[in-house]
């Protein structure tokens, strides 16, 4: 299986080193896993943990496990077909400590150190300033990062637009944004969708994150309007019958199961779900105000009963959880925008903590605080992804695929389909009619010919 992944490799967009090393990092996974270079080799996350961690015994820095990581994920979804789900948090942690050691070597760098030197441990980044802007970044980089914070925008969108931006820069070298031309920024994005094979969506944030660039840090009116864009497919939503939910439910358990309830019950997007805060959960209404969902809008939504009961003691487990936090000299939260500090107090208040924390406190990227977040998105979409592949159910289910289901039932349930727009918190109705593609109701129903032909209409 290791000589077919070579021979993958070499067809693959990489460098010349991930070529070389790629190959022989599966040999040394295999070997350290006790497997055989002729079978499928196992790359369950918790082998892939006990081999990185072997790798950061040994001293290996962050660059050279980030490229291990990658070698097994790209082993896994090329030879193994499978997702990458589960190791892309591996992955993405990696390339912030990496991304850390190499800020801090160039930091040194620029004081005069040796660069072959160990890291001065004088000049580490103080707790308070994790997260901060690096003064060794290019000017633009770092304006923009201020904008974007500035802006609140959210801490994944920053990651992605810096990077477009950064491979842009890569990409006009030796000119500067200041000097890169209209031309050149078109050709940028079609070279994305005509050599890079990129998806529409990937393209499109490519050209949000240069807009942003050019049209609000560099100040400057430029039409990219014409490149070659790469064509948006029209995929219908995947859809679970509620026998498939049921049978999928059976096999989630405890704060799973409450979670996937919550999502199909409700309508909630995944990050909704994770971001609940117990403030907006009106027990005695029965309805969910979720907060700055999408486009940054509130809105409000059913409770369903069928976790009234669960949810209760989820809050109560969280309400003890804050307690013992509190204790230790901790319990604060992220504040959206200013209210930190409008309401000082308000980071300790019970009200505003996840209704879903994660299970141990966590360092804010931005600021350095610690804090108690809310569960990371991987935990509910491996138990999800496990309970699916137990259920026997044949269909690409993620959390969002909760959601779909949600409007589809209600629709055939005789919904008023702007009812169902404002539960979505859909800006426009057209967004709201995809979900009618499944339905079966009079008037709207369509029989086949084939069936009118054996008379079974």
């Amino acid at each position: 299986m290791i000589a077919e992944f070579a021979k993958i490799v070499q067809t693959e967009k990489l460098s010349s080193a991930d070529r070389e090393w790629f190959p022989k990092i599966l040999t040394k996974f295999a070997a350290f896993s006790g497997q055989g270079e002729q079978q499928p080799i196992d790359c369950s996350r918790e082998s892939v943990i006990r081999f990185l961690r072997s790798m950061l015994t040994a001293k290996k820095p962050a660059w050279q496990r980030l490229q291990a990581a990658r070698a097994i994920e790209l082993y896994q979804r090329l030879v193994l077909k499978r997702p990458m789900d589960d190791l892309q948090p591996i992955i993405e942690k990696l390339e912030r400590i990496s991304r850390d050691e190499d800020l801090k070597k160039r930091a040194n760098e620029k004081r005069g150190h040796d660069p072959k030197a160990d890291f001065d441990p004088e000049y580490l980044l103080e707790e308070g300033d994790v997260g901060k802007i690096d003064p060794a970044e290019l000017p633009v980089i770092q304006e923009t990062r201020k904008l974007l914070r500035v802006r609140h925008y959210a801490r994944r969108t920053e990651i992605a637009y810096i990077g477009w931006i950064e491979r842009f820069l890569e990409f006009v070298k030796p000119k500067t944004a200041d000097e890169a031309s209209e031309f050149e920024v078109r050709e940028f994005l079609s070279d994305l969708a005509v050599q890079g094979h990129v998806a529409a969506s990937t393209q499109n944030q490519a050209f949000s994150a240069l807009l942003f660039l050019f049209r609000d840090v560099l100040k400057r009116e430029i039409e990219f309007l014409e490149a070659e864009r790469a064509k948006r497919p029209e995929r219908l939503p995947v859809v679970l019958t509620i026998e498939e939910i049921n049978q999928v439910f059976r096999f989630l358990g405890g704060r799973d199961l409450l979670f996937g309830r919550l999502l199909y019950g409700a309508g909630l997007r995944h990050y909704e779900g994770l971001r609940l805060r117990v403030k907006d959960v009106d027990f005695s209404a029965r309805q969910i105000t979720v907060r700055d969902g999408k486009g940054a809008k509130d809105r409000v939504t059913v409770l369903p009963e069928v976790v009234v009961a669960d949810l209760q003691r989820q809050i109560e487990a969280t309400r003890l959880l804050h307690e013992q936090d509190l204790a230790a000299g901790g319990g604060r939260v992220w504040l959206p925008f200013a209210l930190a500090k409008k309401y000082p107090s308000a980071e300790t208040d019970f009200v505003w903590q996840y209704v879903f924390p994660a299970a141990r406190n966590s360092r804010d990227p931005i600021s350095g605080e610690i804090r108690r977040h809310h569960q990371h998105e991987s935990v509910f979409t491996q138990a999800l992804r496990n309970a699916v592949k137990r259920a026997g159910v044949q269909k690409k289910v993620t959390p969002h695929t909760f959601r779909h289901s949600f409007a589809t039932h209600l629709l055939q349930q005789g919904a008023d389909i702007r009812t169902v727009q404002e539960l979505l918190g859909h800006a426009d109705v057209a967004t709201t009619m995809i979900y009618t593609h499944v339905l079966n109701r009079p008037g709207l129903a369509v029989i086949s010919p084939a069936d009118r032909l054996a008379g079974r209409h």
